[in-house]
C-alpha cells in the first residue's frame, strides 16, 4: 500500500471486457458502504488530460506517429495524477481508474513496438511514483470482446481507433496483459470476463475485499 490513506485500483483488458460496467458496480456497491469514491478514465480524467484523450482516440495524433502518442498518452497521465488520483488518494477516497499505465506498455509498447525501455521511462516520469495497490485485469478472447464492442457500435457508440483494428492485433494485446499478470503476481489479478456479467461482479469483489480490510484496519489504527 502506498503511503497514504486511500486506495487506487485500475481496471486493464482489451476491447469490450467489460471495464466500465464493472467499475460503475463496485463503485456503487463501495459508496453504499459509506467509502468515498473516485471513478476516473485513461486517457482523461482530468481537464487537461481530456484534451489530449480527444487527439488520440479520433486518430488526430497517428500521423505522428507511435513515438509522439506514447509522450501524449505519458503527459495526460501526469496531468491525471497530479490533479485528480493523487489528491484523492491523500484525502482517503478509493480511486478507481479505468486504464492506466499498463495500457501504454501494451498498446504503444507490444503492439505499437516501442522500446520497452522507452515505455518504462515515460511511465516512471508520468506517475512519480503513484502505482495502483491492485489491478484488475479483464480477460476475454479478442473475438468475444470485438463483438461486444461492435454491438455497442450498433448501439451508437462509435468505435475508437483501437476498435477497428485487427483481430490479430487485439489478440496480441491480450497476451500481453496475461504477460503482465504473470510478471507483477502482488498487484495484479486476472478477471474471467468471458462469463455472466454477476459472476464477473462477484470475482471483481472477491479480488477487492482483503484491501478494503486492510484499508479499513490502516484507519482505526490512523484513528
Amino acid at each position: 500500500m502506498p503511503e497514504n490513506n486511500g486506495l487506487f485500483i485500475s481496471f486493464e483488458g482489451g476491447e469490450g471486457a467489460g471495464k466500465s460496467t464493472q467499475i460503475r458496480l463496485l463503485a456503487e456497491t463501495l459508496r453504499a458502504r459509506g467509502l468515498d469514491v473516485v471513478v476516473t478514465r485513461e486517457p482523461g480524467g482530468s481537464p487537461g488530460a481530456e484534451a489530449v484523450r480527444h487527439v488520440l482516440l479520433s486518430g488526430a495524433a497517428e500521423p505522428f506517429g507511435v513515438r509522439m502518442e506514447a509522450m501524449l498518452f505519458a503527459a495526460a497521465r501526469n496531468d491525471h495524477v497530479e490533479e485528480v488520483i493523487r489528491p484523492a488518494l491523500e484525502k482517503g477516497a478509493v480511486v478507481l481508474c479505468d486504464r492506466f499505465l499498463d495500457s501504454s506498455r501494451v498498446y504503444q509498447g507490444t503492439t505499437g513496438n516501442l522500446e520497452p525501455e522507452f515505455i518504462e521511462t515515460l511511465q516512471r516520469i508520468a506517475i512519480d511514483g503513484t502505482m495502483p495497490d491492485m489491478t484488475l485485469i479483464f480477460d476475454i478472447p479478442a473475438a468475444a470482446g470485438l463483438a461486444r464492442a461492435r454491438k455497442r457500435a450498433d448501439e451508437g457508440a462509435a468505435p475508437d481507433r483501437f476498435e477497428k483494428e485487427e483481430l490479430e492485433t487485439h489478440e496480441k494485446r491480450r497476451e500481453a496483459y496475461l504477460d503482465i499478470a504473470l510478471n507483477e503476481p502482488r498487484r495484479c489479478r486476472i478477471v474471467n470476463a468471458d462469463q455472466p456479467q454477476e459472476k464477473v461482479t462477484e470475482d471483481v469483489l472477491s479480488f477487492v475485499e482483503p484491501l478494503l480490510a486492510k484499508m479499513a484496519s490502516l484507519s482505526e489504527v490512523a484513528e
